[in-house]
């Protein structure tokens, strides 16, 4: 019998990982299954080609296909997402003069707080997600006090992850991300040139983009996502709600080689193999070593060749990143609430949930084996604000000031 065959949209990105070694290590030709990975450069396009067929499933930010079934922002088409391609491995990255800047302004307000000099190193550590977000609200105001253009942060789409997480940690510390800077739309492989143009301050977008401004020397990566959310669901494999009613088997057959790709990706002895894969021109693009660096957690986070490791920075396989969870479904649409995307609904918060399919995962793969350990505890792990419930959007959102609705 002849393989069953497929087109799937990518973007050139570290978390497309387990999809494209699914591919090109032959797990998914292993499940009897000739797949067609085509590259693409905005996530427009990614949902635009999976809506009307032209992809039978597709490597999409989570909250895009959250937004395609809720209807918000274009044509209502159900996703559903059987598979998590990747769990953090955004980062927010600005340029050195703002990097600098906003570490000047936590020194002062440091200095300010404790009533001397001398004592900023420990009190205004930038690594601090709130130490940073209030400096940042003090540059923004003495930019604005000065007459001076508002700061430019590039995110890759309106209903993206990297949107979120920017007005997240921002308005944490007091800056209206809709009224103190300008938020623009780039795509994912443009983000590095347009912060070498100057046309903005600053982006927040996935691997490896981050570490190319920074090995360019043009960016300083000033947060990970994980010291933002400890735990935050970036991009699903998703497909058509009917799509996966139509073809069960073929459903299943396909999450079973994402599943096993995974496995093989998180495997350190396989590293080497799959940064090769990874670096092909076809694939994403860009050196194996920055492609290393990213699975392994060991960022170089400056020009100067520093440092940080953190081995939450992205989860391809590891702590059950490929079952996904309804629960990060549920935070995202909360996100879509409080900056205005989305009406409060208990019926829409249900659809939202019943996007991510974790059944349809447990199906496939077999039997659930919990490895949460030292995972946050409401399943987020965010840096400010009270644990998340995500059965009551209500309380989540009355807790924030700075809100649309």
């Amino acid at each position: 019998m002849s393989n069953e065959r497929l087109r799937i949209g990518f973007i050139p990105l570290c978390d497309a990982t387990a999809l494209i070694v699914a591919v090109d290590k032959g797990f998914a030709a292993a499940e009897g299954l000739e797949i067609e990975l085509v590259r693409e450069v905005s996530w427009s396009n990614i949902r635009d080609k999976l809506n009307i067929g032209l992809f039978d499933a597709a490597h999409l930010i989570a909250p895009v296909a959250i937004a395609s079934s809720l209807g918000i922002g274009h044509v209502k088409v159900p996703i559903v997402a059987p598979f998590g391609l990747g769990v953090n491995g955004n980062a927010i990255t600005v340029s050195p003069a703002l990097y600098g800047a906003i570490a000047a302004a936590a020194a002062e307000l440091a200095s300010e707080a404790s009533g001397q000099r001398g004592h900023s190193e420990v009190h205004g550590n930038i690594l601090d997600p709130m130490v940073s977000a209030r400096a940042l609200a003090r540059v923004v105001a003495g930019r604005k006090a000065k007459g001076e253009e508002p700061l430019t942060f590039g995110m890759t789409f309106p209903f993206s992850t990297h949107n979120y997480h920017l007005r997240f940690w921002m308005a944490a510390g007091g800056v209206d991300p809709d009224e103190d800077v300008r938020l623009v739309v780039l795509p994912p492989p443009y983000m590095v040139e347009s912060l070498a143009n100057r046309h903005v301050d600053g982006f927040c977008v996935g691997a490896p983009w981050n570490s190319v401004a920074v090995d360019l020397g043009i960016g300083c990566i000033l947060h990970f996502v994980s010291e933002i959310l400890a735990r935050a669901a970036e991009k699903v494999l998703g497909v058509r709600s009917r799509w996966a009613q139509e073809h069960p088997d073929l459903l299943a057959s396909l999450v079973r080689a994402h599943a096993r790709a995974a496995a093989f990706v998180e495997d350190v002895a396989n590293r080497d193999e799959v940064t090769a894969i990874l670096a092909a021109p076809n694939r994403i693009g860009v050196e194996s070593e920055v492609i290393r660096r990213t699975l392994d957690g060991r960022m170089k986070v400056a020009p100067d060749g520093a440092v940080r490791v953190d081995d939450r920075y992205i989860l391809i396989g590891r702590k059950n990143a490929g079952r996904p969870e309804p629960l990060q479904a549920a935070w995202l649409y909360a996100q879509m609430v409080r900056w205005g995307q989305a009406p409060l609904s208990a019926e829409l918060l249900a659809t939202a949930k019943a996007v991510f399919r974790p059944d349809l995962y447990d199906a496939a793969v077999g039997t659930f084996t919990p490895d949460m350990a030292s995972e946050p505890a409401d399943g987020i792990g965010a840096f400010a604000g009270p644990a998340f419930d995500p059965d009551d959007t209500a309380a989540h959102l009355a807790t924030w000031k700075i809100r649309r609705r």
